[in-house]
């Protein structure tokens, strides 16, 4: 059963599987189908190629912490049981249990989000979050009168993803350019984006480009709302940890050949939003202010945080 790892793990490096949501459920249903199909004896062994397989697909996507938390949820309380079949059955439950919670979490964020916006309200989003776009859909689903620019997000162009979804749940949409954020900032009322990760003190980590709409729409006092599930919030920067910020090859930006080898590209995926240009962060457990991800990191982890 090797193979689902090796072949999820693929998918999450390739953007077969792509969004933070996505493929924390995606690690973690990869984690529940090893443990299902484990042929081996020994309750050690299991432990070991359980954790060997949790390093596999944490390092298909760096810096992605709800993929880490969504496949660490797996092996929760793996410490405590004491015979194989044990072991295997608390992980498939585990991974059965983290991709409800995921998926819930999703629908409680729209219904949380969709109250804060008001019929007439112009709104920018950015790359393809589920939990944004739920949220746009909830207030569009609720009978209100909305408009939505969505930004390309180059390299990868995951805002065609969005504007796709957008456009065939009747919403009025259209696709900008990244580089027009701060031209067309000037007529949003609010901004709605999604996460990667979440640090203990309320910064942002999201796809390239974010920081550009959150310093826009601060400039612009436009309202900046992140939409995030608690466990994208990463626990270890509590400990000083800095999160990753991943770089991808340069041919997603260059074709071989069509500029000089002397030339560098720098191609970073994801970048930091300070807390002080986040409004509010919506989260399944509710709206909350960005000073406030340790308490809620803390209160829902508890003795956990300490456990290897």
């Amino acid at each position: 059963m090797a193979e689902i790892i090796e072949k999820t793990a693929e998918s999450i490096r390739d953007m077969t599987i792509r969004g933070a949501g996505r493929i924390a459920r995606a690690g973690a249903s990869a984690m529940g189908d090893f443990a299902a199909g484990y042929n081996g004896t020994s309750l050690d062994d299991f432990r070991r190629d359980i954790k060997k397989n949790a390093a596999i697909l944490t390092a298909s996507r760096p810096t992605a912490v709800s993929l880490w938390n969504g496949v660490r949820a797996t092996m929760r309380g793996l410490s405590f049981v004491s015979t194989l079949q044990e072991a295997k059955d608390l992980v498939v439950s585990n991974s059965e249990e983290f991709v409800e919670i995921s998926s819930r979490a999703v629908a409680t964020i729209a219904k949380i989000g969709a109250n804060r916006i008001k019929s007439g309200d112009v709104i920018m989003t950015h790359c393809n979050s589920s939990a944004a776009i739920g949220v746009i859909k909830e207030a569009h689903r609720q009978g209100k009168d909305i408009k939505v620019y969505a930004t390309e997000s180059r390299p990868w162009r995951q805002g065609i993803l969005t504007v796709n979804e957008l456009a065939e749940a009747g919403i009025d949409t259209t696709l900008i350019i990244d580089s027009a954020v701060r031209t067309v900032m000037k007529g949003v009322d609010k901004v709605f984006v999604g996460a990667d990760a979440i640090t203990s003190h309320g910064a942002l980590i999201n796809k390239i480009g974010t920081s550009q709409l959150a310093l826009a729409a601060h400039e612009a006092r436009v309202q900046f709302y992140v939409c995030s599930e608690t466990y994208k919030f990463s626990s270890a920067t509590i400990f000083g940890d800095m999160v990753t910020i991943e770089e991808r090859s340069i041919e997603e930006v260059v074709k071989k050949g069509e500029v000089p080898d002397s030339v560098k590209i720098f191609n970073p995926v994801f970048d930091s939003t300070p807390a002080a240009y986040i409004d509010a962060i919506i989260t399944d457990v509710g709206m909350i202010h960005p000073g406030s991800v340790y308490d809620v990191m803390v209160r829902q982890l508890g003795d956990s945080l300490f456990e290897e």
